[in-house]
């Protein structure tokens, strides 16, 4: 399970509590003039102590936990199966193995959440009251700090953003706090967490924000602020306050090698989740903006072969016929530097900026084609759900070429990019399970030791096209590498077309 059980992901933010007397007296930077120093001092207002501000936020958190109805995964429904007791389990008077009723077994979770209304929503993340994957949740629980339970209704849940909005109800207002703006969050800020641990209830952790804006290449909603607070299981769906009272984030997941915290996590920010947040609580569909192509970052290999900047941009590895990016001319290798304004980087992805248009807008999207950059509107479309984006997915990489691929009295060339190539000729075309019109290069075979083979390339791929241009004859590739060499590029960029899947883009370093 990816997120709050996992060892490589999961949790909250914090840190430890320093006294600012530790800080080094001789601090300084140089100004404008630099005959002139100026001493760095801490911000005012750091705190000694978090007592005063726990005291106040501690009563609006949270524990939750869930029971959930799991379908066990055993064959036929048999958790026999495999063994001298298998035909004697759940069978009725001529009923055969293969019609036995699927078995279940209950499940529990705990997280953590808080409340944001006196009303009773409470929020925390997706994967603490939905199970990944088989059954469902028959009953969620919210206690109080005072140790009251509370039976909740779970209004609404956002599997993309991992967040969900609990109702429980009273008489009595509940205590709550409310989100502050993450984007003024900034590298060293103190923040402190509040949350359940190992089911223990009402930790307060401390730390300061590590990074804003961290990437970790999940996704649409992979911008994390990351912190150093002690997180542990069960801090899921818990809160990263800032020293005014505010939620900035919603722990969400940690980094660690042995499931227990390091000092690297990570939390949902409050500009992302309270639009999401809000749409839950007024029941109002959640509609994402989409183009319908798969993306890679422009990886320093990548840039090297295209002589771009560094940290800049995604290539198109596919465009989806009959999508937003294929109905405005979007093609498979554009370079994509920019969209609606706002430049594509590491910190702001593709993705994200996608993501948060509204489809059927119209917007401008530059990309660099043939080397020249190139302005088209596109009318964003829909984001579909997540299982019809699985379905969709068409790359294989794991299919394996045939053995008898290459012909004994073949043309078999070597180049310095580690690779023997050869014609692709029907023959081989039609082993490989190619589109008979498929023009391009076969790999025969790759040396382990180059890069070519680091990158994942392998025997049966048919290489389209070296730096754009197509390549349907071995000089072909080898004028595209002679190019890059006297460009002084370090790398290659082929389009590679692998069995049973749709081409992508690899930049591969030469020799």
């Amino acid at each position: 399970m990816r997120y709050a059980y996992s060892v490589t992901a999961t949790l909250l933010a914090g840190g430890a509590a320093l006294s600012l007397a530790g800080f080094p007296a001789g601090a300084q930077v140089a100004q404008n003039d630099d005959s002139q120093m100026a001493r760095v001092v801490p911000r005012a207002g750091a705190p000694e102590s978090f007592a005063d501000l726990t005291e106040q936020l501690q009563p609006a958190v949270v524990n939750i936990s869930t029971r959930q109805r799991i379908e066990v995964q055993t064959r036929n429904g048999n958790p026999f199966a495999g063994t001298p007791f298998e035909g004697l389990f759940n069978q009725r008077r001529g009923q055969d193995q293969e019609e036995a009723e699927p078995q279940f077994r209950e499940g529990q979770s705990l997280g953590s959440g808080f409340l944001i209304s006196a009303d009773g929503y409470v929020v925390t993340n997706n994967h603490v009251v939905s199970p990944n994957g088989r059954g469902s949740v028959t009953e969620i629980t919210v206690t109080l700090p005072d140790g009251t339970e509370y039976e909740a209704e779970l209004v609404g849940t956002d599997p993309q953003s991992d967040l969900a909005v609990l109702k429980v109800d009273r008489r009595e207002p509940f205590p709550f706090v409310r989100f502050g703006d993450s984007a003024q969050a900034r590298v060293g800020d103190w923040v402190i967490a509040i949350g359940n641990p190992f089911g223990l209830g009402g930790t307060v952790t401390s730390g300061i924000v590590s990074s804003v804006l961290r990437n970790t290449g999940g996704g649409a909603y992979d911008r994390y602020l990351q912190t150093d607070a002690s997180i542990n299981r069960g801090n899921s769906g818990g809160p990263l306050f800032d020293m005014q009272g505010n939620v900035i984030g919603i722990n969400n997941a940690i980094i660690s090698p042995t499931g227990g915290s390091v000092g690297i996590g990570f939390a949902i920010p409050a500009e992302t989740a309270e639009p999401i947040v809000d749409m839950l609580v007024r029941g109002v569909e959640i509609e994402r903006g989409y183009l319908g192509i798969q993306i890679q970052p422009v990886t320093d290999d990548l840039a090297s072969s295209l002589g771009l900047p560094r940290n800049r941009g995604e290539i198109v590895q596919m465009v989806q016929p009959g999508e937003a990016a294929a109905r405005a001319g979007i093609e498979a290798g554009d370079i994509v530097l920019s969209v609606n304004g706002r430049d594509v980087t590491p910190d702001q992805t593709l993705s994200y900026l996608v993501a948060n248009i509204a489809p059927g807008t119209t917007i401008p999207v530059v990309v660099l084609r043939d080397g020249e950059r190139q302005r088209i509107n596109v009318t964003v479309g829909k984001r579909p759900s997540e299982e019809e984006l699985r379905q969709s997915q068409m790359f294989d990489p794991d299919a394996e070429p045939e053995e008898d691929m290459v012909p004994g009295d073949s043309e078999v060339i070597e180049n310095n990019l580690g690779l023997q190539v050869m014609p692709l000729t029907a023959t081989i075309a039609r082993q490989l399970g190619a589109d008979a019109d498929t023009r391009g290069l076969v790999i025969a075979s790759v040396d382990q030791n180059s890069d070519a083979a680091r990158k994942g390339l392998q025997r049966g791929d048919i290489i389209l096209t070296a730096n754009y241009r197509p390549v349907t004859a071995i000089a072909d590739l080898e004028q595209a590498v002679r190019g890059a060499q006297a460009d002084d590029r370090e790398a290659i960029l082929l389009r590679v077309q692998r069995r049973g899947g749709s081409p992508q883009y690899i930049a591969v370093r030469l020799r």
